[in-house]
């Protein structure tokens, strides 16, 4: 028969040991996901990319002629950038790897005697778990206790009406489709909207219900966010545009100077120089590896999108309890119905007699071991002060429960006597639903509820308390039909984080306004508002206020309203819809399954991961791991940063091309020697694959991040700004290198050497062009105080590469390089540095003026 109390308290689950006896048995609870990519698989998808294929039709072309050396070292080259690339999409791949296992369902199960949270996937059979409204029930499970548990089970069914559920009359029931009872089960992936159950596993993964008609898990899925479509219609239409210019190259040579090889080779070299292939992966790799900072900062993206868009919040709306303040609940003040204790002053363990049946009522309206702080906080004040008295009923049993709803916000227990007949009910809940329950008149209401704001304007949440006595008869079906009668208040007191009032200007020196929603009085909510520094705090809007506005009237409110007071979850949808009206990026914070609507309209949908339902952490784009304010804080800065890291790098990929674009174009324009090889080429992206993603993801954050009001959204990537400077910078480094090398052939050089000091300046401009584009707003001295381990490894090779094809011999040959002295070098180094000089001035001058430049 289902679970009594004790046996409830007595439930040990299972050791440790016998967790991993079934891990290794059945393995863990998930069913087969979409396919991993491995090793073989990216090295797989790197043959198919354009550069991978003209380097192989490159390679192949010098075969044709002969030059057996320069075809190998293509070749071998192809395998390094096969390195670069599985490495970088390793790094990914792990980065979401650990996203997919911390954003799989918790569940909190009882083993060894403890209770604990662990991820679903970790659940085995015969494990004992403990279900709770909004909870997603992560395996097949027999009920052994519950409590008006509802489930929805349309995953499975396609049936919307919820079930209710019973326990099983034995631990024994059969888990066997022809013979099984399904009210007593509860099955994979179905939502608990109501109740609470205690519950064992009878199947997990693929011999659940879900696994048997295969279904499959949600996981993070490879979407596509807004930036990545933008990017990819930016290559597609380069793309293009190389094609017709790579074979207008091959006809060139081909029909004019008869020469059709080094037309190819010429078209090649060409289409490597100016495909921007690094876009989509610098993309890919910034927002895996942002989700997975901004997870080193306590905040779960279960959707990469959400990175993206993350530092272009302009609104955070936050939940005030567990996220504002510590939900560390005390009692600080109590009234009986005539008299007030003020528990801080006075000695709580010599308690006037008149507050006990206050304190024993409160305590018979909550669970005997509870979870929520207020329950808690009521409980350790009844042990202090009730021990040893006949307050304390410890063998009472609870016959019935009366949940708290959205019509009537208190709740009720009903009580049975064992040494007497009939039973006693208790009650609480906000003080206007007690007064509601006593059926007060008007005088006696408003009594009450001048005692309520009197409290309320200590910063106390309050709570009232009623009792009332009922024969051994059926019991109503409405709390409201039980004679109550009125106990007192309880004030509490949540303290607030000691962290928030920093946080809260941060944010408003970044521009971010912060609105507080809660379900306490206006006066209480207020009183918080004040110590932790928000605007406005003297103005509030209630949800009964809210009930009564159209949509037009709150959108004007709202853009100077800051603190909206007893509002129910269903409420925040109108307040992020009148937001977004207004051309706002909300970030909402959520925890219950009616938050769920508001999390999933908003922007940024973020639910608590620490009290938070599994269905918001659904519904939403992020998940607050720690409930706390400052970790959103510290999100929208990593956020920040990760988009500002992104523009840098675009903005490096932009400038890096033009000089290595041209420097291969003016030969067929003008007649030139031939300057760059695809030899070159490659050697070219061994510095700059590494350089857009692994050192520019790596850079720390601005000086001036948080002091700079949201991004707009709906600007692209490439601003006219960004897109001129970048311009601007690849100019002037195409212009470095093309003076130096018409002056040395001028001068009487070689064309190899001449080649050699022009392949140089371009090397060495390439690397100015990654120091000046680590920071827009210092210069590159100033830049390296921050220490960036890829960039030490990205300057030492390429280093110790240059030094091996200038002075090896065999390699210097097929480089097609003449000998270069000392004083070679010193004239690239200088071109090289002056090809970027002009704009460490302009940020010189921009950042005297104040100006931003990454905008």
């Amino acid at each position: 028969m289902s679970l009594s109390e004790s046996e409830i308290k007595n439930l040990k689950g299972l050791s440790i040991t016998e967790v991993k006896d079934r891990l290794k048995k059945d393995g863990y609870n998930e069913l087969p996901s979409s396919e991993k990519r491995n090793i073989k698989k990216i090295i797989f998808e790197v043959f198919k990319e354009p550069m991978f294929l003209l380097l192989v039709l490159a390679g192949l072309v010098y075969l044709l002629l002969g030059d057996v050396q320069e075809a190998i070292l293509l070749l071998g080259f192809v395998f390094v950038v096969i390195g670069i690339t599985v490495y970088q999409e390793n790094k990914t791949e792990k980065a979401l790897d650990a996203l997919k296992n911390m954003s799989s369902p918790r569940a909190l199960v009882i083993r060894d005697g403890k209770h604990s949270r662990i991820a679903g996937r970790e659940i085995v059979i015969d494990d004992i778990i403990i279900l709770n409204e909004g909870d997603r029930v992560p395996a097949d499970v027999v009920i052994l206790w519950e409590r008006n548990v509802l489930v929805d089970e349309s995953l499975l069914t396609g049936e919307s009406v919820p079930v209710r559920k019973n326990s099983a009359e034995n631990e024994d029931e059969k888990y066997n489709k022809l013979e099984r009872d399904d009210l007593l089960f509860l099955f994979s992936g179905s939502l608990v909207v109501q109740g609470q159950a205690i519950s064992r596993v009878v199947a997990t993964g693929i011999k659940t219900e879900m696994g048997k008609i295969g279904k499959a898990l949600e996981s993070i899925k490879d979407e596509q966010t807004p930036l990545q479509k933008q990017t990819k219609k930016i290559v597609r239409d380069i793309f293009a545009i190389v094609v017709i210019l790579c074979l207008s190259i091959v006809l060139f040579y081909g029909f004019q100077r008869g020469d059709w090889l080094t037309g190819i080779l010429s078209g090649i070299t060409l289409a490597m120089a100016m495909l921007p292939e690094e876009f989509p992966v610098v993309l890919t790799i910034f927002l895996a590896l942002g989700a997975w900072r901004i997870a080193q900062k306590k905040v779960l993206a279960r959707k990469i999108s959400a990175v993206e868009i993350l530092g272009a919040a302009t609104v955070l709306c936050v939940d005030k309890t567990g996220t504002l303040t510590q939900n560390k609940m005390s009692i600080k003040k109590i009234y009986n119905g005539s008299e007030f204790c003020d528990l801080e002053k006075d000695n709580k363990n010599k308690l006037s007699e008149n507050f006990h049946e206050l304190i024993e009522y409160g305590m018979l309206a909550s669970k005997k071991d509870p979870f929520d702080p207020m329950e808690k906080a009521l409980n350790e004040l009844g042990k202090k002060i009730l021990y040893n008295t006949e307050h304390v009923h410890k063998k009472w049993v609870l016959e019935k429960e009366y949940p708290l709803s959205r019509e009537l916000l208190a709740l009720s227990h009903v009580w049975g006597m064992n040494e007497k007949d009939g039973c006693t009910v208790s009650a609480k809940g906000a003080a206007e639903a007690i007064i509601d329950l006593c059926h007060f008149d008007l005088i006696k209401k408003e009594k009450i509820m001048k005692c309520v704001d009197k409290m309320a304007l200590d910063g106390l949440r309050v709570i009232g308390v009623a009792k009332s006595y009922c024969e051994n008869e059926k019991l109503p079906s409405s709390q409201h039909d039980f004679d109550f009668e009125f106990i007192g208040l309880i004030g509490l007191a949540d303290p607030i984080r000691n962290s928030v009032p920093d946080a809260i200007r941060k944010c408003y020196s970044a521009g971010i306004r912060v609105i507080m929603i809660t379900g306490d009085y206006s006066s209480t909510a207020q009183n918080i508002a004040k110590q932790i520094g928000l605007k406005n705090s003297d103005q509030a809007i209630t949800g009964a206020e809210l009930e009564k506005m159209n949509p037009f009237e709150l959108q004007e409110k709202i853009k100077k309203i800051n603190i909206f007071s007893r509002v129910v979850p269903e409420q925040k949808l109108f307040i992020v819809n009148a937001l977004k009206s207004n051309g706002e990026i909300v970030a909402m914070t959520g925890d219950g399954v009616n938050d769920a609507p508001a999390l999933k309209s908003s922007h940024i949908g973020v639910a608590m991961g620490e009290r938070g339902t599994d269905v918001a952490r659904e519904s939403s784009g992020l998940v607050l791991l720690d409930d706390n304010f400052s970790t959103i804080v510290e999100a929208v800065k990593t956020g920040r940063r990760v988009y500002d890291n992104l523009k840098k790098a675009m903005a490096y990929i932009v400038s890096v091309h033009i000089p290595i674009a041209g420097i291969s174009f003016f030969p067929v324009l003008f007649g030139w020697p031939i300057v760059l090889y695809p030899v070159h080429i490659v050697f070219l992206e061994l510095i700059i694959d590494p350089a857009c993603s692994i050192v520019f993801e790596a850079e720390k954050e601005e000086e001036n991040i948080m002091k700079r009001f949201p991004r707009n959204p709906k600007n692209s990537l490439f601003g006219k700004n960004i897109l001129f400077l970048s311009l601007l910078q690849g100019l002037f480094s195409l212009l470095a290198v093309a003076l130096v090398f018409l002056i040395a052939l001028k001068i009487g050089q070689t064309e190899g050497e001449a080649r050699a000091l022009a392949f140089v300046t371009l090397i060495i401009s390439n690397i100015f062009l990654i120091l000046t584009n680590r920071s827009w707003s210092k210069n590159i001295i100033s830049s390296f105080r921050n220490k960036n381990k890829a960039l030490s490894a990205v300057l030492l090779g390429a280093t110790l590469f240059l030094s091996v094809a200038l002075y090896y011999p065999s390699l210097r040959d097929i480089f097609h390089f003449d000998f270069m002295h000392p004083h070679d070098i010193i004239i690239a180094l200088s071109a090289g540095i002056l090809s970027i000089i002009w704009f460490e001035v302009v940020k010189y001058i921009c950042m005297k003026k104040g100006i931003e430049l990454l905008r």
